[in-house]
C-alpha cells in the first residue's frame, strides 16, 4: 500500500482539535467548580505531548517530523493542575478570571484548527478536480 502523507498534517490538526475540545470541557468544569471547597483545577497538555513527539526526530524538516509521528502517541488526557497549590483558604485553586481567559484562548485555537483543516480539505479537493 502506498502512503502519500497527504493527510499527515490533517491528522495532527485533528488530534489537536480533539485535545482542544477536551481542554474546553476541563475549563468549563473548572469554572463550574469555582466555589467548590477543595476542588483542584484540571487542564490538558496536548502541546507538551506534541513537542515531546516532534523532538524525537532531530535534524529533519517539520514535514518529515509530522510524517514520522506515531499518531497513537498523540493522546491528550485531563490532569489535575497544581494539586498541592491553593491560594484560597478552602483549598480550591481555581481563578475564575484566569479560567475565562483560558477558555477564550482555547476556543480561538480550536476555531483556528478547524479552519486550517477545512482549508486543507478544500485545497485537496481542488487538486482532485
Amino acid at each position: 500500500m502506498l502512503s502519500s502523507g497527504v493527510f499527515d498534517h490533517i491528522d495532527v490538526w485533528n488530534k489537536a482539535a480533539n485535545a482542544a475540545w477536551l481542554r474546553d470541557t476541563a475549563i468549563v468544569n473548572n469554572i463550574s467548580n469555582g466555589d467548590t471547597p477543595g476542588y483542584k483545577r484540571q487542564d490538558v497538555d496536548f502541546e507538551g505531548v506534541l513537542k515531546r513527539e516532534l523532538g524525537r526526530s532531530k535534524y529533519v524538516s517539520l514535514d518529515e517530523k509530522v510524517s514520522n509521528l506515531h499518531q497513537n502517541h498523540l493522546n491528550a488526557s485531563i490532569y489535575t493542575d497544581s494539586a498541592s497549590y491553593s491560594y484560597r483558604l478552602d483549598g480550591n485553586n481555581v481563578d475564575p478570571e484566569q479560567e475565562q481567559a483560558e477558555l477564550v484562548s482555547n476556543r480561538i485555537k480550536y476555531n483556528g484548527l478547524i479552519d486550517s483543516m477545512s482549508k486543507e480539505f478544500a485545497r485537496i479537493k481542488s487538486v482532485l478536480k
